[in-house]
């Protein structure tokens, strides 16, 4: 076991990949394709930072937890989160909270209800467009967030990151991104070992002096573009088997063939994922991500055996790398924070024992769902992501999460906010603004559109929680 390590499974990352399975076969960037450039005495957290191999502001790696970073991609069901609570499920962090995870989520065959509960659990929802398409035009990516706010009840200022579809993206792509007011993207891979002299295992940066990753794969990317001041990147951390440089493993590595085999070695994943972990440890401390689909994984999935000895491969990782020790209750986004509702409350929330029976059931043939919102007179589209509510004789339209309510505490039937005071945010005790009166407006209809910059572009998410937890050790 090693000490000082942190499992903190909170931060949502992303890469290109030259696969549909989220893999890469050698480099994808080089310091000459790079030609990056960038004054670390102007650029200073919290809004700017340079992209470097080294710990943010100056720290020592002794004085750095370790992060082990989980990640969900595409449909959110019953089967996908019974996958991921396999490896999560029965862990704490040192501080005796629940690790919590980033769902990259496409709505194809989603369970909007399930992305409601898991996000009131604590858990973060990112984008991953609506019909899984790889460098997306803009309907694809709004419409993915006018769905997830209307039928999930997420808030729009919650959804602050991207994942690709296939980890297929583009510089309009990043563009798209930082206009829109998101405050990352993480389609970059890592794809040289920290071991490296020339590693591009940086920390995650802002792109105020452009990329410094897949230079060698985006065309029109690095040597100083995009330039998006205060839009930050979170690489994905690759690992590496025998082979080295030319054994890289990203996306789903226990599906992948080791040291150039020719068939699956669970003992042989293992051992390059800890000598990778090892290396990160023991140098910078950059952080080290599991990146799942975790439909790959289900034990309750028609037609998908797992291994056991696959989820036993990587439970044993995941024991090995943690260790139960630490202080983290001064640093809020690593706190235990549960909603604070009487278990007897009626009110269609996100909670499982609050919205029983209260969930509407949207029958679709393709892809049928349950919400707390109300069921569309059809299935969302990119053209039209927010249907007209289909509302049955003798009800009335379900009401939408206003901006000052949180979507725990927010009844979408009566439409009304039942928290007062420090805890309408989501039942912290850390305090919170006043819920003033506002017009709630149903989901009726009526239409969405998300401006340029809608989102202020916060300084919390991933890029918080990895340079602001550092910031207080």
């Amino acid at each position: 076991m090693l000490p000082y390590v942190l499992l903190a499974l909170i931060a949502p990352l992303l890469a290109l990949a030259q696969g549909d399975d989220g893999g890469i076969s050698g480099p994808t960037t080089s310091a000459d394709a790079a030609g990056y450039s960038c004054d670390a005495s102007k650029c200073k957290l919290p809004d700017c930072n340079c992209a470097s191999a080294n710990p943010p502001g100056g720290l020592s790696p002794s004085d750095v937890p370790m992060f082990i970073v989980f990640t969900a991609d595409d449909a959110v069901q019953s089967y996908t989160l019974d996958s991921i609570n396999q490896f999560l499920g029965h862990r704490q962090n040192p501080n005796g909270c629940k690790p919590k995870m980033t769902y990259y989520t496409s709505l194809n065959y989603t369970n909007y209800t399930l992305v409601t509960d898991w996000y009131v659990e604590g858990n973060e929802i990112a984008d991953h467009t609506m019909t899984h398409v790889g460098d997306p035009p803009d309907d694809e990516v709004y419409g993915n967030l006018i769905a997830l706010n209307a039928l999930a009840g997420i808030p729009l200022e919650s959804i602050q990151g991207f994942r690709a579809p296939f980890l297929n993206y583009s510089v309009n792509t990043l563009k798209l991104l930082a206009k829109a007011g998101f405050t990352y993207d993480s389609s970059a891979s890592a794809s040289l070992p920290v071991t490296d002299p020339n590693t591009d295992a940086y920390w995650p940066y802002s792109l105020d002096n452009g990329m410094a990753n897949d230079c060698l794969m985006v065309e029109g990317m690095c040597k100083g573009e995009p330039k998006l001041p205060g839009f930050w990147e979170i690489p994905m951390y690759a690992f590496f088997d025998n082979l080295g440089v030319n054994g890289p493993h990203l996306m789903d590595p226990w599906l992948d063939n080791a040291n150039g085999a020719t068939k699956v070695n669970d003992s042989a994943t293992l051992e390059y994922m800890q000598n990778t972990f090892t290396a990160h440890y023991k140098g910078n401390r950059q952080p080290i991500g599991l990146y799942t689909h975790p439909i790959h994984l289900s034990t309750t999935y028609p037609g998908v055996n797992a291994p056991n000895s696959t989820i036993n491969m990587i439970n044993q990782f995941l024991d090995w790398a943690q260790v139960q020790q630490g202080r983290l209750n001064s640093f809020a986004p690593l706190k235990c924070s549960t909603p604070q509702i009487d278990s007897s409350t009626k009110i269609c929330n996100g909670i499982p024992q609050n919205e029983a029976g209260l969930l509407s059931h949207c029958p679709f043939p393709d892809f049928p769902f349950y919400t707390c919102y109300g069921c569309p007179t059809e299935a969302p589209t990119t053209s039209n992501p927010n249907p007209a509510q289909q509302v049955p004789d003798g009800e009335q339209a379900r009401f939408r999460l206003p901006s000052n309510c949180s979507t725990a505490f927010w009844d979408p039937i009566a439409g009304k906010c039942l928290c007062t005071g420090s805890d309408w945010t989501g039942g912290s005790t850390d305090g919170g603004a006043n819920p003033t009166a506002s017009s709630y407006v149903p989901f009726n209809g009526k239409g969405y559109s998300v401006p340029a910059g809608v989102w202020a572009a916060t300084f919390v998410g991933v890029v918080g929680a990895v340079v602001g937890v550092i910031g207080v050790f």
